[in-house]
């Protein structure tokens, strides 16, 4: 008998568990969303030159990343889902408000990517939750609800951050520092939601007795992953390898004089917003007409280097916008199709491998960009286009239908699981 049968109920409905983890993230992204709004201008009042900020952001969503090959696995293999989210969240939450006591590059630099381990280390672990909690709400629906209100915190904390450059004359010391409170409430409240829901597992049917002997014999629904996932993974890795990073786009809103320090944190509120409305359109599309929906994230991101690197006002700040939209997709749809390529047993670590190659991508995305930005605008504009270009041929030969050889990658997936 399976053990979940053992237990009682979660004390809470799923969608009351989507939103309240979402409120949580809410909470934890006015914190670290309000650090990563300054953190071009904060590397480059520290002398920081245009390779730097692309090789210490890339390095940092790398870190965010490649480390979920140890986290995931971890979580899968010790079934310890809220102590590796507890433990992360508070790595992070400690980190930010240091990152304004120092004026030195290098510790700055080592700080922007400690904050980012803490993301490595409760992210495969709160997706597999997340994951079992919208087998019930719909897999679009419920991971996309979860990034807007994610989403509106990464609103709040910029213009947080940019009201109180605003008050202390441009001092980024207080301007972090104030974010220690919202960190304080987003323990306090995950602490809580952990009472509740101690089993977010229970949430998801428990797989049928032949699937899960397969699992115990390392059968498909054992140690090996689906050839869906990795067709899917690659098509992800070429299109954030072409994806630069919001670093290198405000240092370059900020070398260009385009807009001021103070103004760049109310611009990256603006494209966190853009995220979460995206976030909302493209679950809702996914889970209406499967993963092809996510043939605009190509298009989304060979977009924004023509608009963004320019110096005209409305050109940056809409070429800003789209690179939120294109953020939007990432964070949510491309997590919700994950959990429909992979069973239960194995969803922690497909997670895990996911990001470590989002995190590898991301990387050469950053390093790329920050590198071809020092050379060549127009190299870097040239050079995403044909990146995207490949990552839009991928996705249409990965998700072509064709039973004899990949039934497990249908054009649409079902809900649920």
């Amino acid at each position: 008998m399976d053990e979940r049968a053992l237990r009682p109920p979660p004390r809470m409905r799923a969608w009351s568990f989507v939103l309240a983890f979402g409120t949580v993230s809410l909470l934890a992204d006015f914190v670290y969303e309000g650090a990563r709004s300054i953190t071009g201008p904060l590397l480059a009042s520290l002398g920081a030159t245009g390779l730097l900020v692309g090789v210490v952001t890339g390095a940092g969503e790398a870190a965010a990343l490649v480390l979920r090959l140890v986290s995931g696995p971890l979580a899968d293999r010790t079934r310890r889902f809220w102590a590796l989210t507890i433990g992360g969240y508070a790595l992070t939450l400690a980190t930010v408000p240091f990152l304004g006591l120092t004026g030195v590059l290098w510790v700055v630099c080592a700080l922007v990517i400690a904050e980012r381990v803490g993301k490595a280390v409760r992210s495969p672990a709160k997706d597999t939750m997340l994951s079992h909690a919208t087998a019930v709400t719909g897999r679009g629906r419920g991971f996309a609800v979860h990034e807007a209100m994610d989403q509106f915190g990464a609103v709040i904390g910029p213009l947080t951050v940019a009201g109180m450059l605003a008050l202390t004359g441009g001092q980024y010391g207080p301007s972090l520092a104030v974010l220690a409170l919202p960190g304080t409430a987003a323990l306090g409240l995950l602490a809580w939601l952990r009472t509740k829901v101690p089993h977010p597992l229970d949430y998801e049917t428990p797989p049928a007795p032949a699937t899960a002997q397969a699992a115990a014999a390392g059968g498909p629904a054992g140690r090996r992953l689906p050839p869906a996932f990795w067709m899917y993974a690659a098509f992800t890795a070429m299109t954030m390898a072409g994806f630069g990073t919001f670093g290198v786009l405000s240092f370059h809103l900020v070398e260009h004089r385009v807009l001021s320090p103070a103004a760049v944190p109310l611009l990256y509120a603006a494209v966190m917003g853009i995220d979460a409305v995206t976030a909302l359109a493209t679950g809702w599309m996914y889970d209406r007409f499967g993963p092809r929906s996510l043939a605009a994230l190509p298009l989304l991101a060979a977009t924004v280097p023509v608009l963004a690197f320019t110096d005209s006002v409305p050109l940056a700040v809409t070429g800003a916008l789209v690179w939120g939209a294109a953020l939007g997709i990432q964070e949510s749809t491309l997590r919700a199709t994950v959990a429909d390529l992979v069973p239960p047993a194995r969803r922690a670590t497909a997670y895990g491998i996911f990001a470590a190659v989002i995190g590898v991508a991301t990387l050469i995305g950053g390093t790329l960009a920050g590198a071809l930005y020092d050379v060549s605008i127009t190299a870097l504009i040239a050079v995403a286009a044909v990146v995207q270009a490949a990552a839009l041929a991928l996705l249409f030969r990965t998700t072509r239908p064709d039973p004899p050889h990949r039934p497990d990658f249908p054009e649409r997936l079902p809900e649920g699981n």
